[in-house]
């Protein structure tokens, strides 16, 4: 029996951003993939080495716009390293950003719950993670003044202080989100359906996992405890009390309940940061929160560093060079975690399986599409 080409893509509806593949199908089953990107490509890279390092942190936002907060973590952290502004941070400006970071990565982890949930059929699961990530988004909204690009933390600093009563409005959001994650996954982790649709489906094998770069929670899910928070310290991450989940055998239903595991963990991280905060609090006027930003960033030295963080989709890092004393980047280029995990695509299907096990594999990765393209 011959094959039939089928278009998936590009319009925006079909998966996950605007991604176009083309499926090799005998009847209903995927034997080939071609996986086609770049629709969303916005010259980023090429645009950085045209500014200075602080003009460049709003197009950062712009790559994982699901969570930008960790992507934010991980300039500041390479810019702060080449221009030697390390020890010079106040250790509540890194507890502050983490309880930032961990509120995207949920916020980011409910999109890709519910995405995942309409994508298999369970509509009331995409509608009740939605709700719960709206009010973070209204938390977010509230520090900074934005929903989705909050621009929040900046080489040097963060660039506003809390509102009044945020860490208080933080503590029943998290008391909230426990109840709530209770009724989602019973609905979904716990539905014969939802299983039968997700168990032993889309197995990613740990070897090619790590042939192809995979990290975060698809990474994890092939039973391997690969986090950069803790096996590659930074910030304040080595102070604070967390586990890693991992799954067993590398299937759809295995990042599922990863993910879902790891907004536990991100709530134990928060409710942390707030204990911290709420002992180490400044007075008003004592602190300038945008503290070193507002000095002019320049190279101490001629040098190439890469330095990534544990992103919500994986390791999201930046390979960053200058020259000494200048104030702008000669190359700068993000790594994407999404480029990596579409990159598996025709390996996972070079057995086959069935086209709406495919739609399966795909949600279960979790790709932004402006972080592929950039």
């Amino acid at each position: 029996m011959g094959f039939l080409q089928l278009h998936m893509g590009p319009q925006h509806p079909s998966t996950h951003g605007v991604l176009h593949l083309l499926l090799q199908l005998e009847g209903e089953w995927v034997t080939g993939v071609e996986v086609e990107i770049g629709y969303m490509h916005r010259c980023f890279e090429k645009h950085a080495e045209h500014l200075s390092f602080l003009q460049i942190v709003p197009y950062v936002d712009r790559l994982d716009y699901v969570a930008p907060l960790p992507t934010e973590h991980a300039y500041a952290l390479a810019v702060e390293q080449l221009v030697g502004w390390t020890e010079k941070l106040p250790k509540r400006v890194e507890y502050l950003r983490v309880l930032a970071v961990e509120l995207s990565r949920i916020a980011s982890h409910l999109l890709a719950i519910g995405t995942y949930a309409i994508d298999l059929g369970v509509t009331t699961g995409f509608l009740w993670a939605f709700r719960d990530r709206e009010y973070i988004l209204e938390l977010i909204e509230g520090w900074s003044g934005a929903r989705l690009l909050p621009n929040l933390i900046w080489p040097g600093g963060i660039a506003f202080e809390p509102p009044p009563g945020f860490l208080e409005r933080v503590r029943e959001l998290a008391a909230y989100l426990r109840r709530s994650l209770t009724e989602i996954e019973r609905l979904l982790l716990d539905n014969r359906i939802f299983r039968m649709r997700t168990e032993g489906v889309g197995i990613i094998p740990l070897p090619l996992a790590l042939e192809y770069g995979a990290s975060g929670p698809v990474l994890r899910g092939c039973g391997l405890a690969w986090d950069l928070r803790r096996t590659r310290p930074y910030s304040v991450y080595p102070e604070l009390e967390f586990d890693i989940p991992t799954g067993r055998q590398g299937d759809c239903w295995d990042r599922t309940y990863v993910r879902f595991r790891e907004i536990h963990e991100s709530l134990r991280l928060i409710q942390q940061c707030v204990a911290y905060l709420e002992k180490d609090y400044p007075l008003p006027g004592d602190y300038n929160p945008r503290g070193l930003a507002e000095e002019k960033a320049r190279a101490r030295m001629s040098a190439s560093l890469y330095l990534a963080v544990e992103g919500a989709r994986g390791e999201i890092g930046f390979v960053l060079e200058a020259e000494k004393n200048k104030d702008r980047p000669l190359r700068l280029k993000a790594r994407s975690p999404s480029f990596a995990h579409l990159a598996m695509l025709p390996a996972l299907v070079r057995s086959g399986l069935w086209l709406a096990d495919f739609v399966a594999l795909l949600g279960s990765l979790d790709v932004v599409m402006c972080e592929v393209d950039r």
